[in-house]
């Protein structure tokens, strides 16, 4: 998923709208955070949140500093009023919320990464998107290859031919370069996997060859070391020249940013943001 920049616009001034300010804290209310998350009933949503704050629990934070009930009035027709139940958020409560929901969907993609960064400025909030998709793309990546190296195991395969098999199709998507010789091209240090500095279109086209690898072993009961490998490259060609259609020569792209250091800098300054969004007394009739 490589968001567009309107979706991320549209988005990011949905967010900004819902967004409120206290003594220089911001912070949200659930009813609101639920709609820009695409959850409909308030029941459902109120898991979701009971999650977050058991993961706000775990990380040792204080629950009451980032999820405060609220009773909010409301104006159900006819000038009337009714109280209903909501909460107000900080930050931090907002990420953990997002954290439970699923990153495929382009709301909670953009909710974890606009929760996790300081600043609210667009540019860098979209900056920082490509970085989360490229990190849920490898992880994206890591499971696939553990659901083909589990698929060739059950269809007669050893440790080596696995590795054999891996090799001849990433040699294939990279127009003959084998991994090795990707390592060096790109100056990755010899026992860090190659992955971990690909960009994400190259992440995802491995991804995808694998995924119709193990589809196809399945499918046609591939038992045979030659089998599987003329399935598996073939796989990659095709998706190579689909990338190539496109202008686009994997062997010739730069290396990006190490995976693992976007990991660490994720979790340092997630660990940051809990000590730093708590919620300042708020004043509700202020924002009503």
């Amino acid at each position: 998923m490589m968001m567009e920049q309107h979706a991320l616009q549209t988005l990011h001034a949905l967010f900004e709208q819902h967004t409120y300010q206290n003594d220089e804290t911001d912070y949200w209310f659930a009813r609101d955070l639920m709609s820009l998350l695409g959850y409909q009933r308030w029941e459902n949503f109120q898991k979701v949140v009971q999650k977050a704050m058991v993961a706000c629990e775990v990380s040792k934070n204080k629950v009451l500093d980032h999820f405060r009930e609220v009773t909010k009035m409301v104006e159900i027709g006819s000038g009337t009023n009714r109280a209903i139940e909501d909460m107000i958020l900080s930050r931090y409560a907002c990420y953990l919320i997002a954290q439970n929901g699923d990153p495929k969907k382009e709301e909670i993609a953009f909710a974890m990464t606009y929760f996790a960064t300081k600043t609210r400025a667009f540019e860098l909030i979209e900056k920082r998107m490509d970085e989360f998709e490229r990190l849920q793309a490898r992880n994206q990546l890591k499971e696939s290859e553990k659901q083909l190296a589990s698929v060739l195991f059950q269809h007669g395969q050893t440790g080596e031919s696995v590795s054999r098999i891996k090799s001849k199709g990433d040699k294939t998507l990279f127009g003959g370069y084998s991994t090795a010789e990707m390592k060096k091209k790109l100056s990755i240090a010899e026992k860090r996997s190659l992955a971990d500095f690909l960009p994400a279109i190259t992440i995802k086209a491995k991804d995808f060859a694998n995924e119709i690898t193990a589809f196809n072993v399945k499918k046609e009961n591939l038992q045979s070391e030659t089998g599987i490998t003329t399935e598996h490259v073939k796989n990659n060609k095709d998706v190579r020249k689909l990338l190539l259609n496109r202008g686009i020569r994997p062997e010739e792209l730069p290396a990006e940013k190490d995976i693992q250091q976007l990991e660490k800098q994720l979790k340092k300054e997630t660990k940051q943001l809990g000590k730093e969004s708590a919620i300042a007394e708020v004043d509700l009739q202020n924002n009503e």
